[in-house]
C-alpha cells in the first residue's frame, strides 16, 4: 500500500475543513432542514442569532446579529477558499482562530465539554496543521 504524501493530506484537509464551514452555514440558513429535525442544529437564521447571543452573553440582539453576520462571512470566505486553495496558509490560520473564538466562547457560556463535543478544537487543530503544509494538490496557490 502506498503512503499518503503532504500534499495529498493537504488536500484533504482543505476540502474537509471548508465543507464542515459550508455546511454550518447552509444549517443556518435551513438549507439543511427545519429547525427540530434530525441532526439540525439551527434550521435558520432566527436560532442562529440565539445561539451566538448565548456564545456572547454580554452583546445584545442586535450585536448578536452583526457577529453572527461577521462569523457566517468568514465561514463562507474561509470555507470556498479552502476549497479551492487560495491563499492558504493564510486562511487556514483564519480559520483556525475562528474555531478557537467559537470553542473559547462555547467553554465560558455553555461548558467546558462542548467544543470536544462538536469536535471544534479538532477543526482548529486541523487549520492549524494545514496552515504548516507549503503545497497542498489541486489549489489555486499551486499555479
Amino acid at each position: 500500500m502506498k503512503n499518503i504524501t503532504i500534499p495529498q493530506a493537504g488536500l484533504i484537509l482543505r476540502v474537509v475543513l471548508g465543507i464542515t464551514m459550508l455546511s454550518a452555514v447552509a444549517d443556518r440558513f435551513g438549507l439543511w432542514g427545519a429547525p427540530g429535525a434530525p441532526g439540525i442544529a439551527w434550521g435558520n437564521w432566527e436560532n442562529f442569532i440565539a445561539y451566538t447571543q448565548t456564545l456572547n452573553s454580554f452583546a445584545s440582539k442586535s450585536v448578536a446579529g452583526i457577529l453572527g453576520a461577521i462569523a457566517t462571512i468568514c465561514e463562507i470566505g474561509f470555507g470556498i477558499s479552502l476549497i479551492i486553495g487560495f491563499k492558504t496558509r493564510l486562511v487556514a490560520l483564519g480559520t483556525s482562530g475562528l474555531m478557537l473564538l467559537f470553542a473559547i466562547s462555547m467553554a465560558i457560556s455553555v461548558s467546558v465539554k462542548a467544543p470536544f463535543d462538536y469536535s471544534v478544537l479538532t477543526s482548529a487543530a486541523a487549520a492549524l496543521l494545514l496552515s504548516a503544509i507549503d503545497k497542498t494538490l489541486f489549489a489555486v496557490d499551486n499555479k
